[in-house]
């Protein structure tokens, strides 16, 4: 009996040691005052769940709490999730507060000011300031950014000085919870007790920032739309950036930006994320307080008291998509140096990322091209494992830049990436369906076949044939459409990967969509149908002409004819086409692939490819030695077709760039996809669908 009670041990042991780490029972919350620290544990007396209120000085000791797994969750705001989701912290938005019909998931910050004080947004300067917190969205970051943005706030970077420093200068006294009052005392002078950011600071958060221009210690408050409400409308008014006034309630035309809802963050975990949920869901039943916090007295305890309901964020969410890059670049703004503020430098890089093999090869060729006479690259090659990875490393300014098509364009667009650099091509770019000569099938008879596409969510390749089934079925059902596919990117689980073939190395590689799959991109959906796995391959009207006749030395290109192919028409007279017809048969004309990046590296990334095709185009000075529109296989970071880079203009956002049409015909299969792709997270406030 005693040998079989060690054996048990030893097999509990192992079980444990392999089982990973464990999910917690029951919730650890973290607060940052004492105050808080009494709602939470009322709430743990009310629903079963909390085994512990974690109380902590400030919002960074939390944030080291979740991490080290000493505390599970804490309700941020924009700042502070931006922070909490960088690479020392990597925790995750799960769950987003939602403020009713009308402002849902995001909220507006406004600058609050009294009547007839006689004032402009532009003449801020020397004035007496109320913030709800250093580094709070509302509060900090947003009007601090804007006053930058404006020229109106002189800040050379970092390096010279900080930018607490900055805004001393700017601003007469101010009470900004959380500075600090030995380095900067103008910053907490009017502070009413330690200028600590929590509630232990009277005029902390957004009611306390309230509070302090009441009391007279401010001549503008920075807080939120929702909050300004609460104000006397006859004693208050709104500053514009304009330099105009306006009543509270018009908050929607006098704002300063428009921030994403506070969220609750804990460490990526999908089993600890699921358990938060359901406790919050069952919280808000059993515990009428959970939005309330007067009975605790304070304002905004552990949720914001606007709170009407909570929503539970996508599995992929992460701080970057959740707060989009616009407003990331905004946060960047105040930590950039001095020598960001400046045009790039000869000695600086860009960061391209690539996803294959192949691409990598081409990318350390540019590096090692454009190196000066000093040996700097001034490109730097990093790996995605897709275009959509690479939106992500973007954002998270792991990377830089990187071409796309429209579908991705319109993920990338939603997330806060823009257009940048067009590729330009001899004639317009068309999407085509591309079946055997001998087939017999025409567009009428596709139902039930195979098919060979680019990409899952890639222009010509899906959006364009899947927008036009979907029109012509009426609803969702044309994911059915099809017997079997290969859509790189789409679930590996599902049809529309069973066609897909991988590396034939790696298992795991099948239907990524990258150069990893042998039947992605162009070229690859074409090799789908040339080598009789698929029926119809959707690709662009050079797709044919590149990979037939000997222009593709490829084992499997090298034999194919373009004669034994033939296009499918659609809405027109006749059925089928030769390929060399595509005017007059193809599914649409799309937009051009390009070359997208944030916000504030716009001026960067045209400036780098702008140097480069002069070197390295078709008709560079150096394209002995390099040639960007050119591929060791077919599309290479750019497409072969590519007759040199456009600049799109600065006030062309990628909506436009991409077409309305094309815009909402994009926009109906992704509502109709059940794929967590960047798309839905980056959507899922209303910050960014407006």
């Amino acid at each position: 009996m005693k040998l079989l009670f060690q054996c048990f041990v030893v097999f509990a042991s192992l079980i444990y040691c392999f089982s990973g780490e464990p999910v917690p029972s029951c919730i650890k919350w973290c607060n940052k005052s004492s105050l808080e620290q009494k709602k939470c544990l009322a709430l743990k007396a009310a629903v079963p769940g909390i085994c512990a209120c974690v109380q902590k000085p400030d919002t960074k000791e939390c944030l080291q709490a979740i991490k080290d797994g000493n505390a599970d969750a804490i309700t941020l705001d924009g700042g502070d999730i931006y922070e909490a989701g960088l690479i020392n912290y990597n925790l995750h938005p799960i769950i987003a507060e939602d403020y009713g019909e009308n402002d849902a998931n995001c909220y507006y910050a406004v600058a609050v000011v009294k009547k007839g004080t006689g004032f402009s947004f532009k003449e801020l300067k020397g004035k007496k300031s109320c913030h709800t917190g250093l580094g709070k969205s509302a509060g900090w970051n947003v009007p601090i950014g804007v006053l930058i943005s404006y020229g109106l706030l002189a800040w050379n970077g970092t390096s010279e000085e900080t930018i607490e420093s900055a805004v001393s200068r700017f601003f007469s006294a101010s009470c900004v919870p959380g500075a600090d009052k030995e380095l900067y005392p103008r910053l907490c002078q009017q502070c009413k007790k330690n200028c600590v950011r929590s509630h232990d600071e009277p005029y902390y958060d957004y009611e306390g920032a309230l509070q302090c221009l009441k009391d007279g210690k401010g001549d503008v408050a920075f807080v939120k739309h929702l909050v300004a409400q609460g104000a006397d409308k006859d004693e208050y008014e709104l500053l514009c950036e304009d330099g105009t006034r306006k009543p509270i309630n018009e908050y929607k035309s006098c704002f300063l930006a428009r921030v994403p809802a506070h969220a609750v963050v804990t460490r990526k975990d999908t089993d600890l994320a699921v358990q938060i949920w359901k406790y919050l869901e069952e919280a808000g039943q059993k515990f009428p307080n959970l939005f309330k916090s007067s009975y605790y007295g304070g304002k905004n305890l552990m949720f914001k008291d606007s709170t009407v309901k909570l929503i539970k964020a996508p599995e992929n969410m992460n701080s970057f998509f959740y707060l989009g890059a616009k407003y990331t670049s905004i946060i960047r703004s105040l930590t950039k140096t001095s020598d960001q503020k400046e045009s790039r430098s000869t000695h600086s890089t860009i960061k391209w990322c690539y996803i294959s093999h192949f691409e990598k090869n081409k990318c350390d060729a540019w590096s090692i091209a454009s190196a000066d006479d000093q040996g700097n690259a001034k490109i730097d090659c990093v790996k995605g494992d897709s275009v959509e990875d690479c939106v992500g490393m973007i954002m998270r300014k792991e990377a830089d830049a990187v071409t796309m098509d429209g579908g991705y364009i319109f993920s990338a667009g939603a997330c806060g990436l823009v257009p940048v650099m067009s590729e330009v091509y001899e004639g317009s770019y068309y999407a085509v369906a591309v079946v055997r000569k001998d087939s017999g099938l025409t567009w009428e008879t596709l139902k039930g076949k195979k098919s060979c596409h680019t990409a899952f969510g890639r222009t010509a390749g899906w959006n364009i044939p899947m927008g036009i089934i979907a029109k012509d079925v009426g609803n969702c059902s044309f994911m059915d459409y099809f017997i079997k596919s290969c859509a790189p990117g789409a679930d590996k689980n599902s049809k529309l990967c069973s066609l897909c073939r991988g590396s034939g190395l790696d298992p795991e590689n099948k239907c990524s969509a990258s150069g990893s799959e042998m039947f992605y991109g162009y070229s690859g959906a074409f090799r789908c149908l040339a080598e009789g796995v698929g029926d119809v391959a959707f690709v662009k009207q050079t797709t044919i002409p590149e990979n037939t006749d000997g222009r593709n030395p490829a084992d499997w290109a090298k034999n194919l004819k373009s004669s034994d192919y033939m296009l499918l028409c659609y809405n027109g007279q006749q059925k089928t086409a030769a390929p060399s017809d595509y005017v007059n048969c193809n599914l649409a004309q799309t937009a051009a692939h390009a070359v997208m990046t944030r916000p504030e590296s716009r001026n960067d990334v045209v400036w780098f490819l702008k140097e480069q095709q002069e070197k390295f185009g078709k008709n560079g000075s150096e394209k002995e030695s390099f040639q960007m529109f050119k591929s060791e296989t077919k599309d290479l970071l750019f497409k072969d077709s590519t007759l040199c880079l456009s600049e799109i203009p600065p006030d062309q956002n990628y909506k436009n760039f991409l077409s309305e049409e094309y815009y909402n015909a994009i926009l109906g299969l992704k509502k109709c996809s059940q794929t967590a792709d960047i798309w839905k997270a980056c959507t899922f406030h209303t910050c960014q669908q407006s």
